[in-house]
């Protein structure tokens, strides 16, 4: 684990990293706290620090009310030393931000013990870290293909047509559906169908531009959001599409199945007034169009005569 050592005395600083080194850390010296403000804030900077109170340009209680008021994930846990021994120095220096205290001279064995407590909270953030970023993904993602869940598509949705319509710029949706899925499942079973859309998935996702953005919208529907898309662009990816599904049999086990997709498209290009539930009904019309003229093909909603 990486270790911030701040100290500004060279005789204590060469004995702190000789002596956190021996314990196994990868030690990272600061001679003052500027210099351990900047390793703090650094990307994959260290999570576990040793400040010195009294250091040239910031002492070690501003370093730890900066490092608080950024607020930083992961957390970084702060020892102070200090040769300070009234209570209300030490309660300051705990305000400040600072996890623990050591008084000078302290004994090496109190600061491997403090150092480990130190470790172990650490290691129990990162748990909750990693438990919170666990109920995230569930929340918003698909947990049979990993794409974005219907609520989480149709937030991006909102979010990207709102940019769209502020800036007076180009935006496609697609409405992707796999045909005939259902004789699938009914012929080889769900599990074969799950690895058809997983499959799928990964065909889609290899065919879109880096900043569009795939969503499972139900069933073997899929929503596709096309930022900076005009009608030809979004018909010209559309296609893509519509070529990785036909291009080769997906393979379940050693049955290879063939599929193919139709596709509705709606677009936001200077429209003054437009909202999410227009587009996903212009995109589900287009690509009901595109069934009704006979499967794996597509059809703009700009094509389809108003109901």
């Amino acid at each position: 684990m990486k270790i911030l050592a701040a100290e500004d005395n060279p005789v204590f600083q060469t004995m702190l990293r000789g002596m956190l080194t021996k314990w196994g850390y990868e030690v990272i010296v600061a001679r003052d706290g500027n210099e351990a403000l900047l390793a703090l804030e650094a990307e994959n900077g260290p999570r576990l620090a040793i400040l010195d109170w009294m250091m040239p340009g910031i002492d070690g209680v501003d370093v730890c009310r900066q490092v608080r008021s950024r607020g930083r994930e992961p957390y970084v846990y702060i020892l102070l030393l200090t040769a300070r021994t009234e209570s209300e120095d030490l309660v300051e220096g705990i305000d400040a931000g600072a996890d623990d205290y050591l008084t000078k001279p302290f004994n090496s064995a109190e600061l491997r013990a403090r150092l480990r407590a130190g470790e172990r909270i650490l290691n129990l953030q990162m748990q909750l870290l990693e438990a919170r970023e666990a109920l995230r993904q569930e929340a918003t993602h698909d947990s049979l293909t990993g794409l974005l869940n219907r609520r989480a598509i149709l937030g991006l949705l909102q979010l990207e047509l709102e940019r769209a319509m502020r800036g007076n710029l180009a935006m496609a949706t697609l409405m992707l559906d796999l045909d005939h899925f259902k004789q699938v499942n009914d012929r080889y079973g769900h599990a074969a169908g799950d690895q058809v859309l997983r499959e799928a998935t990964e065909r889609m996702t290899a065919s879109t531009r880096r900043y569009d953005s795939v969503g499972r919208y139900g069933g073997e529907e899929f929503l596709i959001i096309l930022p900076g898309c005009n009608g030809e662009g979004a018909a010209a990816q559309a296609e893509r599409l519509r070529k990785a599904m036909e291009s080769e049999p997906f393979l379940v086990g050693e049955q290879p199945i063939a599929m193919t997709c139709s596709i509705g498209i709606a677009c936001h290009t200077g429209r003054p007034a437009c909202d999410i539930d227009m587009l996903i009904r212009e995109a589900d019309a287009a690509l009901y169009a595109a069934k009704g003229q006979g499967r794996n093909r597509i059809a703009s909603a700009e094509e389809v005569p108003a109901a």
